[in-house]
């Protein structure tokens, strides 16, 4: 056998499989070097985010605080509103919180779940009947439609799926006309139970929909944090349903109103 002068075979494979070692080192490097990059990119966001939404009640509270003991304390036009005001503030940073506990929880798949059959109707009922004087503090009409006229029985955690219909419900009705409708309907397809939550509201533009599950994406920033939102809300009803499985989608047309829909395991009504 002859080789060409100067060459060893075995010295040539080995820097061959050296380099293939190397270069599959360094890509392996830049994927962790680049998920240490989103995630970075994620912490800050996150963060910011918090920041943001804590620092308008914080800052309220500071101002009625302040003026309650500049003089408005003994003020009785002035006290008792400023105290309620600071109540409601204190009540936002609360939902902020509990909001931010869930979405951790949800999004590092720690969550545990505490599925048991159900009846979603009877759920459903008793969301509108909790919803009942906010729904009329805008004039909405409740209206729920099972066309099978039957207990529906599905399979998950009711808690959880109870948190998920009132963010949708609350949702229609801070953005739904006054005067307006939510419908909540319930039907079957298969071996599942689909639920749509509509409304006649305001919609969404076609070039949120796509971000509108995002935590703390907001279509409209200032209207949203005035009626009360977190931001959170959509982010914790995707992952919950998500985490059973399931899916859920929205249809919007603005100046229409959207549908909220998602699927449930159903089980026997008998």
């Amino acid at each position: 056998m002859e080789f060409s002068e100067g060459k060893n075979p075995s010295t040539t494979d080995e820097i061959g499989e050296l380099e293939k070692s190397a270069k599959s080192w360094i890509a392996e490097r830049a994927a962790e070097i680049e998920q240490l990059q989103r995630h970075e990119s994620y912490r800050k966001e996150f963060l910011g985010n918090v920041s943001h939404e804590l620092k308008t009640p914080i800052f309220n509270i500071q101002g009625y605080i302040s003026t309650l003991l500049d003089g408005g304390l003994d003020d009785p036009k002035i006290n008792r509103p400023f105290l309620v005001k600071a109540e409601k503030s204190v009540e936002r940073m609360i939902n902020i919180v509990d909001d931010l506990q869930s979405i951790s929880q949800l999004e590092r798949g720690v969550l545990e779940l505490h599925e048991e059959w159900f009846d979603i109707v009877a759920l459903a009922k008793d969301v509108f009947d909790a919803m009942e004087l906010k729904a009329k503090e805008r004039n909405i009409t409740f209206e729920l439609v099972n066309d099978l006229e039957l207990p529906i029985i599905v399979n998950g955690d009711k808690f959880r799926i109870r948190q998920v219909l009132v963010n949708l419900v609350v949702n229609s009705i801070r953005y739904g006309k006054e005067n307006g409708v939510t419908r909540i309907k319930i039907n079957d397809i298969g071996d599942k139970s689909f639920v749509e939550v509509t409304d006649n509201g305001i919609g969404i533009a076609k070039e949120h929909l796509p971000r509108i599950f995002e935590r703390f994406y907001r279509v409209d920033k200032s209207r949203s944090r005035e009626l009360g939102g977190t931001g959170l809300g959509l982010a914790i009803v995707k992952h919950i349903i998500e985490a059973h499985n399931q899916k859920i989608s929205v249809l919007s047309t603005e100046g229409v109103g959207s549908v909220f829909s998602f699927t449930l395991k159903m089980g026997s009504t008998t």
